[in-house]
């Protein structure tokens, strides 16, 4: 593990910008971002345009490590170049940004109120291509609908089953059981979910350190105890389809917690932007989400 990267996640001020829409998500995130569908042809166009996309972000130079602690990539963004470079390698080496790699392969279908994570029997050749790669660590998403403490205890469980994994690997995961905003039993939810990550974590040795990425809570503060639990090197927030607005303000109100957004941070870009329109719009973004991430 590369103690630089460490410690600037654990302890500087900013935020982890989330780079990593897959297959399922990338013609979404490319519509908002201006490109349509008929713009491109199969897989490996809309790979090309979607990589063009997150070029133009990491490389202007509102993005650096003076706000971002690091940036999450889809796998095939790992496996490209940026300006030359292995997008990783780009990241530490020219901006000071540490590189964090998806490695999940999406949801399984809802049962007992949640979304699991589908088998990845890959993941062992994934870990050492990321090491490879000069990557620091990782995520892994699964999603909480309802209230069940059964679906709920599965999805910590499988998540802290391969976190462990990828701590062996020498590599930090980032453990995300995503809480879905609109669920009608949101805050019955996040209780049984920390009882079970605390859980989990009183069980670590002090050697295995983790992340959580967590749905801004009902309640202020809600997660204090994770935020400051020694096997935690990070807590950040995910958007989960709140604006960029709402989702600043959710989070200036849990102390400890910083930004990890997607959406939110790319809200606003478009690819029709010339360079000063695109720059000043994400020096914005950026900005208020830093701003956000302080408290």
């Amino acid at each position: 593990m590369n103690q630089e990267q460490f410690s600037k996640v654990k302890t500087d001020d900013g935020f982890v910008a989330a780079l990593d829409q897959s297959g399922g998500s990338t013609p979404k995130a490319l519509g908002l971002y201006g490109v349509d569908e008929s713009q491109y042809t199969g897989d490996d166009e809309m790979f090309a345009a979607v990589h063009a996309m997150r070029t133009r972000i990491v490389t202007s130079p509102s993005f650096n490590g003076d706000r971002i602690l690091g940036a999450i990539l889809f796998e095939n963004t790992m496996d490209r170049q940026i300006e030359g470079l292995d997008s990783a390698r780009y990241l530490w080496d020219k901006k000071g940004v540490v590189p964090i790699l998806k490695v999940d392969k999406g949801l399984a279908d809802e049962s007992d109120g949640a979304q699991l994570m589908k088998p990845m029997p890959d993941l062992d050749g994934l870990l050492a291509r990321a090491n490879d790669k000069g990557v620091f660590g990782t995520k892994m998403r699964s999603v909480i609908k309802l209230a069940n403490a059964a679906g709920i205890k599965a999805i910590v469980d499988q998540q802290f089953e391969i976190g462990l994994r990828i701590v062996a690997a020498g590599l930090v995961p980032i453990i995300e059981p995503e809480v879905d905003i609109n669920s009608p039993e949101k805050a019955e939810a996040e209780a049984l979910l920390r009882t079970n990550l605390m859980e989990h974590l009183n069980s670590l040795t002090a050697d295995q350190q983790v992340m959580f990425k967590l749905t801004l809570p009902e309640a202020d503060n809600f997660y204090a105890d994770c935020i400051s639990h020694p096997n935690i090197v990070r807590v950040v927030a995910l958007s989960g389809g709140y604006s960029r607005e709402e989702a600043n303000n959710r989070l200036s109100r849990n102390n400890g917690m910083v930004a990890s957004f997607s959406r939110a941070l790319s809200e606003g870009l478009t690819a029709q932007q010339s360079a000063d329109e695109f720059n000043a719009m994400l020096d914005t973004s950026i900005e208020s989400i830093f701003q956000a991430s302080k408290t």
